[in-house]
């Protein structure tokens, strides 16, 4: 197949990416990458996927993959409506899976435009490209953020999220929204995936393990939010890759029009575990630091996979323990510690 990926050279653009391409398929990636955290690490995903060098000042410059000749990309912005258009004149896809975002709750709190900028006006050009050039099938990044401070657990896709708590969340769901209208009207599927907690390696510098990982190493105290009392569904990359790749490789008359779905490890976790783990994996305790909850954050996530499970076969199987242990080889070896 025939594949665009989006927000390439993000962790789960980076993921998803390598995995189409180790099965096969044609890929073109595209990223903006931009500074909301370090485009070292950006760069240095490009180059696993066989990107050498990405001139960061050249946009729309197609960029050949020295370890896969299936694989281009491109330094592109999806908010940059024209310069989108080009890539869908020039390149042909069956499947587009739109992973760019301006990702972070709390960062919608001090920024907002760049998320209205990406996640709304980005999307809607990814849409009219859909649209105008005929693809069959865009899967696209939700949120679990979506479900704000609903209390029904496990969070299920039938719920209604018509209370989002931060910009991130509402700017996701005015991605679903939008998803639902465009298939309504001009008869293209659209498949909503509301991500649970992802990490891993090769994970983003802003997430919570990342963060408590940087604190052990510099053996400065843990900032715990809400003294402790919060719960995650962690879902290792490996599972989420799993859910995207069999949602995207689906033949084309069994699609839905328009569906959602949860993408989670179906269970809940403590965070003082979560940093006890982390820790034990470690080696190094370090001090903590309770404070109280932030703006737009959450008490607990945890997700209903039932719809996957059914649709899709989809079984997540990566233990905290295992996922952990995967994230800190690599952390070590990544920053030399």
């Amino acid at each position: 197949m025939n594949i665009l990926v989006t927000g390439a050279a993000g962790f789960i653009g980076y993921f998803t990416s390598l995995r189409l391409l180790k099965e096969g398929h044609r890929v073109v990636g595209i990223d903006n990458i931009n500074d909301y955290y370090s485009t070292a690490l950006k760069f240095d995903r490009l180059k696993e996927l066989g990107i050498a060098q990405v001139d960061a000042e050249q946009n729309n410059m197609r960029c050949h993959s020295e370890i896969y000749p299936q694989f281009n990309f491109y330094k592109i912005d999806i908010s940059d409506a024209d310069v989108l258009e080009q890539l869908f004149e020039r390149e042909t896809f069956d499947v587009v899976c739109n992973l760019a975002a301006q990702a972070g709750v709390r960062y919608s709190i001090e920024n907002p435009k760049a998320y209205v900028e990406s996640n709304i006006v980005g999307f809607v050009n990814i849409l009219e490209c859909c649209r105008h050039h005929n693809i069959d099938h865009l899967v696209y990044a939700s949120s679990s953020s979506v479900y704000g401070q609903n209390e029904k657990i496990p969070f299920s896709t039938d719920d209604r999220v018509d209370h989002p708590i931060s910009l991130y969340a509402a700017s996701k769901k005015s991605n679903e929204l939008m998803a639902h209208t465009y298939s309504h009207l001009y008869n293209f599927a659209t498949t909503g995936l509301r991500f649970f907690t992802v990490y891993g390696p090769w994970g983003r510098p802003d997430m919570a393990y990342f963060l408590f990982c940087e604190a052990i190493r510099q053996q400065n105290p843990i900032k715990v939010f809400n003294k402790g009392k919060l719960e995650r569904d962690f879902t290792y990359i490996d599972d989420i890759v799993e859910g995207i790749v069999r949602i995207i490789l689906k033949d084309t008359a069994q699609r839905e029009p328009y569906k959602l779905y949860n993408i989670g490890n179906n269970k809940s976790v403590n965070l003082l575990d979560f940093i006890d783990t982390i820790e034990k994996e470690m080696g190094k305790e370090t001090a903590k630091e309770y404070v109280e909850m932030q703006a737009g954050d959450v008490y607990k996530t945890w997700a209903d996979v039932d719809a996957l499970i059914k649709d899709y076969n989809y079984h997540p199987n990566t233990d905290l323990a295992t996922g952990i242990k995967y994230f800190v080889e690599w952390y070590k070896n990544y920053y030399n510690f």
